[in-house]
């Protein structure tokens, strides 16, 4: 009684058929598609970034470090 058999979801396949229709929901999961392919995206970019080279120490004459990043700037 709990769970839906396959003819409760054929009808509400239906429903969403008829009050949507074939385009929108297939301009939708375009739509979401393109957003999940984006955020895979922004995150391997993420990983690159943080893959970089850890910050250098440099050591003066007089014994102190210096930590610091560097950063190449890139032409776009």
């Amino acid at each position: 009684m709990g769970s839906f058999s396959i003819w409760h979801w054929m009808i509400v396949l239906v429903i969403v058929l008829l009050i949507f229709g074939t385009k929108k929901l297939r301009n939708i999961g375009s739509d979401l598609g393109g957003a999940v392919r984006g955020f895979k995206e922004g995150m391997r970019d993420g990983a690159d970034d943080a893959a970089t080279d850890p910050p250098k120490q440099v050591t003066t004459g007089g014994g102190h470090t210096i930590d610091a990043d560097v950063k190449r700037e890139t032409k776009a």
